[in-house]
């Protein structure tokens, strides 16, 4: 048996950037993908603590320790600008590896960096 279990975590980052215009995404800061091992393409799910709202979308590497969170394109009507998310990414596994498995999570500071 297959399962869906959360595979990474950026918990409790801030929205830098909405951009509309633009065909749709998130592009998030490569130092926070790496360290949640979410990769560029992958889907991911957000969740808006501000305002409840839950979406999908996909990952855009963004510079490199720039603390980058924007959203784009049709996600950006979902955020604002200082609103705080969370990014999830899942993984489908067998069941009894998915009792052991240690999804990677990362909390950030205020700023998106690393701490």
């Amino acid at each position: 048996m297959q399962i869906q279990v959360l595979k990474s975590k950026l918990h409790r980052v801030k929205v830098t950037q909405a951009e509309l215009n633009y065909v749709g995404s998130i592009t998030i800061d490569e130092a926070l993908m790496e360290a949640a091992n979410i990769i560029e393409n992958e889907k991911v799910q957000i969740v808006n603590i501000n305002n409840g709202e839950r979406f999908e979308t996909y990952v855009i590497k963004g510079e490199r320790n720039t603390g980058t969170i924007c959203l784009n394109g049709p996600a950006a009507r979902k955020v604002q600008v200082g609103d705080i998310i969370i990014v999830i990414a899942y993984a489908t596994m067998d069941f009894e590896l998915a009792k052991t498995w240690k999804p990677f999570l990362v909390f950030p500071d205020a700023q998106n960096r690393l701490q």
